[in-house]
């Protein structure tokens, strides 16, 4: 995947971890579900929303929301029971919950969802037809996901984890950020660094700009100027993927971290901390 509609720049938002048990219908068996490649090198999946659809929304893994529309919020009843936001920014309506969220044959209920008319998904649906949204990490860090690019399948695994509320920690770093506090954000843990790649680097993995000093990523051994190959044996070719690879380590577990340093390839163990 070359392009992201949110591309997730730094690696720690102090977010909570809670694990949890999966919410597929059948824990540890992979389910296929099929995914059209648009023309702009996006992936999109058929979703329903509390029983209501199919609806085209894009499957995003640089995604730290879940996005639905208007209209598909209106018609699957998530507005029947959401406050009337004070104000509104894009025509958002805030923040809802999906009582359940299908993607193809993968279900999962109570996925947090951002109610908004975004303007990309806008005009990509006006170009390539109907996106009534996207598929972020809400949904997808409740399982191991892989890509097969030649069947154009994405295959789910439940990993048991429950991810937590993004929204909120987002909110919460940013107010931190009034108080001259560093915060790093993580999908899945803290992780205490932030990554980069420039757009014309086409080389193998992302580059460490920053370690955040009794971080685990410092106790870990990484530096700044690291370059990033793979996490828990995850590419970690894009800022994007990175953010995915980070959100599939639970709190408190080791991850093999592999870097290029000085030309050599080197191997660090990472165990991530519980967000606050």
């Amino acid at each position: 995947m070359k392009r992201f509609l949110f591309p997730a720049a730094i690696l720690g938002l102090v977010l909570s971890v809670t694990p949890g048990r999966g919410e597929a219908p059948a824990p540890g068996k992979p389910i296929a579900v099929p995914f059209e490649l648009l023309k702009s090198n996006h992936m999109a999946v058929k979703v329903k929303v509390n029983g209501k659809g199919p609806y085209r929304l894009i499957f995003d893994t640089g995604a730290p929301i879940t996005l639905i529309n208007n209209k598909l919020a209106k018609e699957a009843g998530v507005l029947d029971k959401m406050p009337k936001p004070a104000f509104t920014v894009f025509g958002s309506m805030g923040e809802a919950k999906a009582k359940t969220f299908e993607v193809g044959d993968v279900k999962a209920t109570n996925v947090p969802v951002i109610v908004m008319d975004h303007p990309t998904v806008k005009l990509i649906a006006q170009k390539l037809g109907p996106i009534d949204g996207l598929v972020g990490f809400p949904f997808f860090a409740r399982y191991s996901m892989t890509v097969d690019y030649q069947a154009k399948t994405l295959t789910f695994v439940p990993n048991g984890y429950k991810p937590p509320d993004v929204m909120k920690g987002m909110m919460t770093a940013l107010m931190a950020m009034g108080k001259q506090q560093t915060r790093v954000l993580a999908p899945a843990a803290q992780w205490g660094m932030t990554v980069s790649k420039e757009s014309t680097d086409e080389d193998a993995g992302v580059t460490v700009k920053q370690v955040v000093a009794g971080s685990a990523a410092a106790a870990g051994g990484l530096k700044v100027g690291d370059r990033l190959l793979t996490l828990d044996g995850r590419w970690t070719d894009s800022v994007a993927d990175t953010y995915a690879a980070a959100g599939h380590v639970k709190a408190g577990t080791t991850a093999v971290v592999k870097v290029k340093r000085g030309g050599k390839e080197i191997e660090l163990r990472i165990a991530p901390a519980a967000g606050l």
